[in-house]
């Protein structure tokens, strides 16, 4: 039997809902078993009155960093207020005529994912103005079980990054939204709609649900393990191969011989994972085209063999390292503003990365260290064995 979403159980808690005013932040990954959509489910049994929208937009109909403004829902006529525009966070006005603050989107697993945040600042805005928080809770891609990477270092802190948890974190949303609000002292009035049949090791597949495009550049549930390791190259020259049929699993530039780094990473004998030359050129996919858009580009694929073998984020560390060493060309990319910081410094949520500061094996273990002491927190906040 497929597991049960926390919004396949909008009627045993219908009480919640009913007589409420309800805003409700989601996109085209809330969806129930039955492919029915929140928007619609919400609209048609109780009183939602407003719409917010994410990174990507309400439908998931936007290419990453693409602000957008105000609208109207075209299905529903509801106003949609952007939360990826000027304002990340909900004022006392969007709030004013709403009871409850609903949220429903698939995560993906991964510290520098924006919903993650969008929710956290929905959470720190019910706080501020008595309104209820209600997350209808989803797996976590990656499975909740495992842990990798180091604990962000909050000087390095961003809408990629807001609180001290490893790149890999291990929890579903609904207890990231639980973690966030006792251990990060947001403190609103929350309730999680949990899932039923649901364990903490399962991936995707495993749960019986059908996979929907949290967002445009993460195509299947694969892509969120590739998006672990490779979402770092973000900040560099080197193209993480957004623009193209597999983004995440095809690293590359222009001056980057395939073959050759298809041996030196081979060489690393990562687990779980193998490389294969591979050469691409990106389609422009946003305003400001991406990098090396029409530019054929040399570099690898990163084939995932065996999930639970690999580590994602010291795949992605060891592949940076690797071709920092075997090419001059390699920059990391300057910071937005003058003096401030680098978006290679948001990803990794530390500056040591850049500074070469620690070989991979030095990383390698002060991740597993930090890992280790992120466990014993999250630990507390688990809904599922």
């Amino acid at each position: 039997m497929p597991v049960k979403l926390g919004i396949d159980q909008l009627e045993k808690y219908s009480p919640l809902f009913a007589g409420k005013r309800i805003g409700l932040l989601t996109n085209n990954t809330g969806i129930n078993s039955r492919f029915e959509s929140t928007i619609d489910l919400i609209h048609k049994n109780f009183n939602l009155v407003k719409l917010f929208a994410p990174e990507h937009g309400v439908r998931g109909n936007l290419q990453a960093g693409i602000t957008l403004e105000g609208y109207h829902d075209q299905r529903t006529g509801l106003p949609v207020v952007s939360l990826y525009g000027t304002n990340r966070r909900p004022s006392q006005e969007n709030l004013a005529d709403i009871d409850i603050f609903a949220f429903d989107i698939q995560n993906v697993g991964s510290r520098f994912y924006t919903y993650l945040y969008s929710m956290a600042y929905i959470m720190q805005a019910c706080a501020e103005y008595g309104k209820k928080c209600v997350v209808f809770d989803r797996p976590n891609p990656l499975g909740a079980a495992d842990v990798e990477g180091n604990i962000l270092d909050l000087s390095c802190k961003s809408f990629i990054g807001l609180y001290p948890i490893p790149q890999r974190y291990g929890l579903t949303i609904g207890e990231c939204a639980k973690l966030f609000n006792t251990e990060y002292g947001i403190g609103c009035d929350l309730e999680v709609i949990p899932m039923e049949g649901y364990r903490r090791d399962m991936y995707f597949e495993e749960t019986g649900l059908s996979w929907v495009l949290p967002s445009p550049n993460i195509p299947t549930v694969d892509s969120c393990f590739a998006f672990n390791a490779t979402c770092i190259f973000e900040g560099t020259n080197v193209s993480e191969g957004r623009g193209t049929t597999k983004p995440f699993n095809f690293v590359g530039a222009p001056w980057i011989d395939g073959a050759r780094l298809e041996d030196a990473l081979n060489a690393h004998n990562l687990p779980g994972v193998k490389f294969r030359a591979h050469y691409f050129t990106p389609l422009p996919y946003h305003p400001k085209d991406g990098k090396y858009a029409g530019e054929l580009c040399g570099g690898v694929e990163m084939h995932v063999l065996d999930r639970k073998a690999m580590r994602p984020v010291k795949t992605g560390v060891t592949m940076l390292y690797t071709i920092r060493d075997l090419y001059h060309q390699f920059k990391y990319l300057p910071p937005y503003r003058e003096g401030g910081i680098r978006m290679i410094d948001y990803n990794t949520g530390n500056t040591y990365i850049r500074e070469a500061k620690y070989t991979i094996d030095e990383v390698t273990a002060l991740y597993a260290k930090e890992s280790a002491e992120f466990s014993k927190i999250k630990s507390s906040y688990h809904l599922y064995a």
